[in-house]
Parts: C-alpha cells; structure tokens; sequence
C-alpha cells in the first residue's frame, strides 16, 4: 500500500501559509513520519535521528547527520537529505537566509527549551525569527484515511492473532512476565515492528493497577489476567485489552465483567460523527455507575490510536471535542477494586457517519 505523502505535505504547506509562516521545523518523530516515510527512531528527545524542513512554498528537506543518510535517502522520497555535520543550529543559520526563510515555525510540544534557547541566539544573528506552535501535524493525523484505516485494521488482526496463540498457552505455574515475554516475542515472529507500548499483565489484584508492570507473580488456578497489549505493523499501532480467568469464573467476576462488558457496548452504541467525547464518555460510564462502581472507574474511556498508541481524541468527560468520521479510537472501560483486582475490555472503532466500526473480531472474554 503506497502512501501518498505528497498530498500531506501539500496541505501542511497551505496550513503554513495561511499563518503567513515561511517554513515549519519538524521534529516529532511520528509527525516526521507521517509526512516523510522515514521510519528511523529518536534515542530520547535530546537525541534525533533528523528534522524535517518543509517551506511554505518548495522542496521539502530532511536534516541528519552520517548514522541515518542511507536510511533517509531511502525512504523520504521526494525530500532533499541534507547532512549536517557540526549540528542542526549551525546548518540553520547558514542555509535558513539562502532559501528566504524569515520566520521558522516549531513544534513547541516537542523541543527541549535549552533547544529553543540555542536557536533562538543563533538563528538571531541571521535575522530568522522562531514562532512556537502546537498541533499543526496532529491535527491533520486525527482523521484517517481509508488506507490508514485498512492499516489499522492489518496491526489489530495481528494482535489478536499475537494473543490468541499465547492465550492458548497460559496455565497456573507460569509469571506476568512470562506471558508478557512471550506476547512480545510472537509479536516480533508475526512481524510486528515492534510492541506499540510495553505490555501489561497482571494477575489477581495486581488487575487493579489499570498500568501494572508485569513482575514474577505466579498465576494460580481460579485468578483473574487481565492483559493490555498492542504492536506496531507498517507504522500503525493497536491497542487490545482482555480479561479473563485462569478456570472456571466466580458469579463476582461474572457480574463485574457484564458490567464492564454492557460499558463497553454502550460507549460504542454513542460513537457517531457530530458526538462529543464527553458524550460518549458518559454513556459508558453511567451502565458502571448505576451499578454501584462509579469509584472503581478513575481514567477516560478511551483514546485516539493511529501513528501513536495514544492520540486525540480522547475520551473524556472533560472533552467537548466532537467526533468526525475517520477517527479511530479506542473503548476502553474498566474496573479496579483495591484488594481484589481489575476488569478492562478494549477495542478499537472507527467513528463513521452514522455510527461505530469496530475493528475488533476476537470476542475472548466479551460475552460470558
């Protein structure tokens, strides 16, 4: 499936001159990404594998230095690689002037302040003047195309088969970390790029921890798993969350999880385009508070996935952002009792027009 990058970049440079900048310094890693095609990761935000220069008008530049050139000659077609051999700020000020660029947009969400700082005094010298902004890329990665949407669909169906042939496999006598180990491998032998986030597992009460951290717990027969697990194919991420019992559920268990289960269905039954967050939020979270677990349920219901496991829209009751077709999200309810342990079903959707797509086919867990 062949990006077409270059209408991207097309609209990002009309975005750019409609705020009357020159140009827009790129240095979020999935932004860069998503309007390049180059797949090389960062080594934490004090390290980049390269910036993107894309002027209002013209040819687009990737910056970076000998470790990547190959790699981004490769793979950003249409872009000018540009080395830079004494560093970014250095290559600014000398080439910034020379392609008539006066003012230089950054990503504010995205660049250390002693960054700023550096640039701010070096590019001063050149007359180039830096304009912090926020959100410019992301807002035109909220709606995905239906290729995009095709891609998500690919990783989701990965995951499930990831986690279909290790649930098959998980018994008492093995850890949290064993499963979490072996879901992370599968995931590499099927092809994944890698995990989409670190993968939760978590037995028993630990479940009550919504981000518990896999550790040496033994499972035993009878215990809750609960399992949060994602991977990343052809860039684009997934995000699956299932709980399930290790033998025969207790009548607790079952009732909670119809619970969480009719909380789940609910949220999607409210997904449709023109639909606040806040609406959706509330339309799940009122089947768990009518049942006497309002307390139970802290976190949103749900976040944007596309790029990166975690983007807008979220879910929220504080969120009056209102849905648009294209949107993928996912639906996540829960419930976590201190002492006792955690319940969470998640899938992905897609807003439409008229309601919700889900992405999900496995049902591990959903109905019982």
């Amino acid at each position: 499936m062949k990006t077409d990058f270059s209408s991207r970049l097309t609209s990002l440079q009309k975005r750019l001159r409609r705020k009357k900048y020159d140009a827009l310094l790129v240095t979020e890693p999935f932004n860069r990404r998503y309007l390049s095609g180059y797949t090389a990761t960062d080594h934490g935000i004090s390290e980049t594998a390269g910036v993107l220069l894309i002027p209002a008008t013209g040819k687009p530049c990737l910056l970076t230095d000998s470790r990547f050139v190959l790699q981004a000659e490769e793979e950003a077609v249409g872009f000018e690689v540009v080395l830079y051999p004494r560093g970014l700020a250095p290559l600014l000020k000398k080439n910034l002037p020379r392609l008539g660029i006066e003012t230089l947009a950054f990503e504010s969400q995205y660049m250390l302040h002693a960054t700023v700082g550096r640039l701010q005094k070096t590019l001063a010298d050149v007359g180039v003047r830096l304009v912090a902004t926020t959100g410019m890329i992301e807002q035109m990665r909220l709606i995905k195309s239906e290729d995009e949407i095709g891609l998500l669909k690919r990783s989701v169906l990965r995951n499930e088969q990831v986690f279909s042939l290790v649930y098959n496999t998980i018994e008492p006598g093995m850890s949290e970390r064993e499963i979490a180990l072996a879901l992370e491998l599968t995931m590499h032998e099927l092809g994944a790029e890698r995990p989409s986030f670190e993968t939760i597992v978590a037995f028993g009460e630990n479940g009550a921890k919504p981000h518990a951290v896999p550790g040496d717990r033994i499972l035993k027969s009878g215990e809750i798993v609960l399992i949060d697990m994602g991977l990343v194919l052809d860039g684009y991420c997934s995000d699956m969350t299932r709980t399930v019992v290790a033998g025969k559920p207790d009548a607790i268990y079952l009732e909670r999880l119809r619970v969480v289960r009719q909380a789940q269905l609910a949220g999607i039954r409210a997904i449709r385009a023109g639909v606040t967050c806040r609406q959706v939020d509330l339309a799940a979270r009122k089947i768990i508070d009518d049942a006497g677990y309002s307390k139970y349920f802290g976190h949103a219901l749900g976040h944007g996935v596309g790029l990166a496991v975690h983007e807008n829209p979220r879910l929220s009751s504080r969120s009056r952002q209102k849905l648009k077709s294209g949107m993928v999200v996912t639906v996540e309810p829960g419930i976590y009792i201190p002492g006792w342990g955690g319940i969470r079903l998640e899938n992905m959707v897609v807003v439409r027009e008229d309601g919700a797509e889900v992405l999900n086919e496995d049902t591990t867990g959903l109905n019982l």
